[in-house]
């Protein structure tokens, strides 16, 4: 069973995480922050999306078949920044997928593995933008300073949580 997540990367956003989803419900009923793409998706088996837990899902998978899951974010990082007059950075977000094995009879589930990355969503205009200005900034970089920076990828790449 895996549970993916998502949350603020900002430590003091992390404080107030509670208020910050209550106030995304608010302005936003029925919506959810985080959804599975089912179709897209392949080998997941029961996904469950818990109607008070906006911003979390669950699936089983087994770990012996090819699986993949894509999942929908559905907040934009500025709806958590300051409005100002446009141009606001936006809040990098965490998303984490925790897995975990099915336990004994009456044993709890046992901690398998877990792994995050950061994303920041942007509308899809906005999304170009960056991604032009953010390749302009590493190609003005001299060679050296260039490998510092993570190469993109056509999917998205999960770190190890300690």
């Amino acid at each position: 069973q895996s549970v993916i997540r998502v949350s603020f990367h900002d430590r003091r956003l992390q404080y107030s995480e509670q208020q910050q989803l209550e106030g995304w419900r608010w302005s936003r009923p029925g919506d959810r922050i985080l959804d599975i793409d089912i179709p897209l998706s392949v080998g997941i088996l029961e996904p469950q999306i818990h109607p008070t837990l906006l911003n979390t899902v669950e699936f089983l998978w087994d770990p012996c078949r090819r699986t993949s899951v894509f999942v929908q974010v559905h907040c934009i990082s500025t709806e958590f920044t300051l409005r100002k007059n446009g141009g606001e950075k936006g809040v990098p977000f965490r998303l984490q997928i925790d897995t975990f094995g099915t336990g004994g009879k009456g044993d709890p589930p046992e901690h398998l593995h877990s792994a995050s990355c950061l994303v920041k969503v942007f509308k899809p205009k906005g999304a170009d933008r960056k991604q032009k200005t953010d390749r302009e900034k590493v190609e003005k970089q001299p060679p050296p300073e260039r490998e510092k920076f993570q190469p993109s990828y056509e999917s998205t790449v999960l770190t190890e949580v300690g």
